[in-house]
């Protein structure tokens, strides 16, 4: 085997698996609290990381309801700036200075509802990783664009300008998450053929965009209706490393998930 491709394999054996629940727009602080003691001792594991990205008035209690555990806490959102008028928004210094570890960034829902763009997209993550932010870069193709056949088109599009002057040392700490659109919250699941293969042809657009070792470096999570029962197949593809989960984020199953 070539120097390369041992390199490569090394890598991909390394990937540690990540496993993150979005609450979306659930749980008051007192709630988010409680669901953190229930989920603690069921996702308790030293074989993946675990992330819970809360809301924004949900992340001081969390950050405290985690300490000594193995959850991270992450933001579901962020603002580009570092501060302003800009009412409403959460700045990225707020974020890290209450503990925050990782953000959601470009998730369908803040694309369709919020107006967000690839290029603000682009600018979240740049300034993630000025404030040492793990982003988790969401991507993913309608029920139209799945069914017109320009699915890696536009997930190429999408990731080629979420990594616009990103340099290769910082995708590397990058997550990107594969959402079908069509199948957040909707109960469908993307089989397991059809997650791999566009979880592999974005790592082939970040070794196009960057090299091999970037691309085999980078954790590419799959997520759209994640269950205990469709988890064990879905990460066990050499391309997936992990969910990210929406619903099931929020029950008891979370556990089992993390737990595969």
């Amino acid at each position: 085997m070539p120097v390369e491709d041992k390199e490569s394999e090394i890598i991909k054996m390394a990937r540690r698996k990540i496993i993150a629940g979005n609450w979306k727009m659930n749980m008051t602080p007192s709630e988010a609290v409680a669901l953190i003691e229930k989920l603690k001792p069921l996702t308790a594991t030293d074989k993946a990381d675990v992330v819970f990205c809360v809301p924004a008035i949900d992340i001081i209690p969390a950050v405290e309801a985690v300490k000594g555990s193995n959850i991270e806490i992450g933001a579901e959102n962020m603002y580009f700036e570092e501060k302003g008028a800009y009412t409403g928004e959460i700045s990225p210094a707020m974020l890290t200075d209450a503990g925050v570890k990782y953000v959601i960034i470009g998730h369908s829902e803040r694309r369709e509802y919020f107006a967000e763009t690839d290029e603000t997209v682009n600018k979240k993550v740049l300034k993630a990783f000025e404030h040492d932010l793990t982003p988790i870069i969401c991507c993913g193709e309608s029920l139209t664009q799945r069914e017109q056949g320009i699915t890696i088109d536009w997930i190429r599009q999408q990731i080629k300008i979420a990594f616009l002057n990103v340099t290769a040392e910082q995708a590397k700490k990058a997550v990107i998450a594969y959402e079908p659109i069509w199948a957040i919250g909707t109960g469908k699941v993307a089989t397991t053929e059809q997650a791999q293969e566009v979880c592999a042809a974005i790592r082939v657009c970040i070794s196009e965009i960057y090299d091999a070792a970037t691309a085999e470096a980078i954790r590419i999570q799959y997520g759209g209706s994640v269950s205990a029962a469709s988890a064990p197949e879905l990460f066990a593809q050499p391309d997936i490393d992990g969910g990210l989960v929406g619903g099931a984020s929020l029950k008891e199953d979370f556990g089992s998930i993390v737990n595969y």
